[in-house]
């Protein structure tokens, strides 16, 4: 595996595979991977000849008040395991490389509507800080196709209507949630959960199921079910960011006609702030 961190480097290596016919596929991280991440490499290895996967922690990303300076960074563990997995090239771009004008008088890319709402609107600016660094990013590396995990549901579908907006030539894969035995969603934050908040953690999904039920049962009362699910949620110690009841297509609040839906969380515990989905009906 080769590790670069220039831009230069980067499209150097990737013209030459390109010169000989091959194709490129890029799964971009931020790194502490874990096997939701080789996940993803292991779906764009199915479909393409070359990968190339990004390690950058964006601070364009983070609020003020959110966990930048210790978010977990864990560089030589995740070069061993993109390594055994059979990348191709890691990328380790400083931040002056993504940003040589600075962030405060830097070009931004703002998806509009979908990204205000949800986490959109309690993490505000942070789909402006996705949006500007996968464009970025696949403007840097041209790929032929870019892997996504469905856990951040919202995130995908910013980075989808991204791509379709500026007709940018890379197909957008998704690869379902990757779960722990419990069913807590694999996550870089997950190292924040103590030893007695990680049994609770995994209630998180199994509200998303019991609001699954009601609706695979017939109810059509989303108020009530996105309370009961608050409700239940809260007296485990959570606290609610949202429980939503949405579109697949375009995240617009759910209406009794539609048969199919997504059901999207945000949960803080602890230290954690937990996203997790789940569509229903299923596949």
């Amino acid at each position: 595996m080769l590790t670069i961190d220039s831009i230069a480097s980067l499209r150097k290596i990737v013209g030459q595979w390109r010169g000989q016919g091959e194709s490129v596929g890029f799964v971009p991280t931020m790194g502490n991977l874990h096997e939701g991440h080789l996940k993803l490499v292991e779906e764009a290895k199915k479909h393409i000849d070359r990968v190339v996967v990004s390690i950058f922690v964006n601070p364009l990303q983070f609020g003020p008040t959110e966990d930048f300076s210790a978010y977990p960074r864990t560089p030589s563990e995740d070069a061993s395991m993109l390594g055994i997995c059979g990348v191709d090239l890691l990328y380790l771009p400083a931040t002056n490389e993504i940003y040589p004008e600075g962030l405060e008088g830097g070009v931004y890319v703002e998806v509009p509507n979908i990204s205000d709402e949800l986490c959109g609107f309690f993490r505000p600016g942070h789909f402006r800080g996705v949006a500007t660094i996968v464009c970025k990013l696949l403007n840097q590396v041209q790929p032929d196709l870019a892997v996504f995990g469905q856990k951040d549901y919202q995130q995908l579908m910013v980075i989808q209507r991204l791509v379709s907006g500026l007709n940018m030539p890379v197909k957008i894969m998704s690869v379902p949630t990757v779960r722990e035995l419990d069913g807590l969603a694999k996550s870089s934050r997950n190292v924040y959960l103590s030893e007695d908040e990680r049994p609770n953690a995994a209630m998180i999904f199994k509200s998303l199921n019991l609001a699954a039920d009601r609706l695979n049962s017939g109810s059509r009362d989303f108020d009530l079910i996105v309370e009961e699910q608050t409700t239940f949620l809260t007296r485990l110690g959570f606290r609610v960011d949202y429980f939503s009841i949405r579109n697949p297509d375009n995240l617009q609040l759910s209406h009794e006609s539609e048969r199919r839906f997504v059901i999207l969380v945000a949960a803080h515990l602890g230290r954690a702030r937990l996203i997790d989905n789940l569509c229903c009906p299923s596949g």
